[in-house]
């Protein structure tokens, strides 16, 4: 499992809005956000930078933990 430092998460809206992005581009994409930790924990086929780039597509700054 990939695990990101996410910035700018503070509600289920956007768990939902990363979830929804990064299994738009990964179907069988599996995704944890932890609001407290400000970190998401990616398990996915997509490459880091993939990754990265769908979370930063939604607005949130994202790098690797």
């Amino acid at each position: 499992m990939q695990v990101f430092n996410v910035e700018g998460m503070s509600c289920g809206h956007c768990v939902k809005a990363i979830t929804q992005a990064l299994q738009a581009k990964d179907p069988a994409a599996s995704v944890r956000v932890d609001l407290a930790a400000k970190e998401v924990g990616v398990e996915s086929a997509l490459t880091t930078e993939q990754v990265i780039a769908a979370i930063t597509e939604e607005g949130y700054a994202a790098k690797v933990a």
